[in-house]
């Protein structure tokens, strides 16, 4: 095994544990969402009135439903694409999607933004290029 053969198994692990952080850290709004949840089906406070309401507490309970669970929604796509750039870099596949997917780990700072760097500078070697048979040399007209 090379030293890019080796650099590639190393970051794929890493690509695991920082999808999987990334999918525990998507979890946080979840009390967000429970709690946006219960505005909407009126558990949250007891209603004296719906017509009289000072707070309109529907509204506020969607906003605080739509927004967690988008963010939620995201973050779990973001470490799924995450985990599968990881297995696309251990079968030295799909070198593109790889690559955009180091760029957009970048986002995710401080863990992230490291593991994107050095994934975008393992992945911009030549030799690298040709283990994913990706550059001028495979392009056939």
């Amino acid at each position: 095994m090379n030293e890019d053969e080796s650099h590639l198994n190393i970051l794929s692990i890493f690509h695991y544990v920082v999808a999987a952080m990334a999918g525990l850290i998507a979890c946080f709004p979840i009390i967000h969402l429970v709690i946006g949840i219960s505005m909407l089906t009126g558990s949250f406070f007891p209603r004296a009135s719906d017509a009289g309401e000072a707070f309109p507490f529907t509204l506020f309970g969607l906003f605080f439903t739509i927004i967690p669970a988008a963010i939620i929604l995201f973050g779990w796509a973001f470490a799924i694409c995450l985990a599968v750039a990881g297995h696309f870099l251990s079968k030295k596949q799909r070198y593109m999607f790889c690559l955009v997917m180091a760029c957009v780990s970048c986002i995710f700072m401080p863990f992230g933004t490291v593991l994107g760097v050095f994934t975008i500078l393992v992945l911009m070697r030549p030799p690298v290029k040709a283990m994913f048979h990706y550059g001028p040399a495979t392009v056939q007209a």
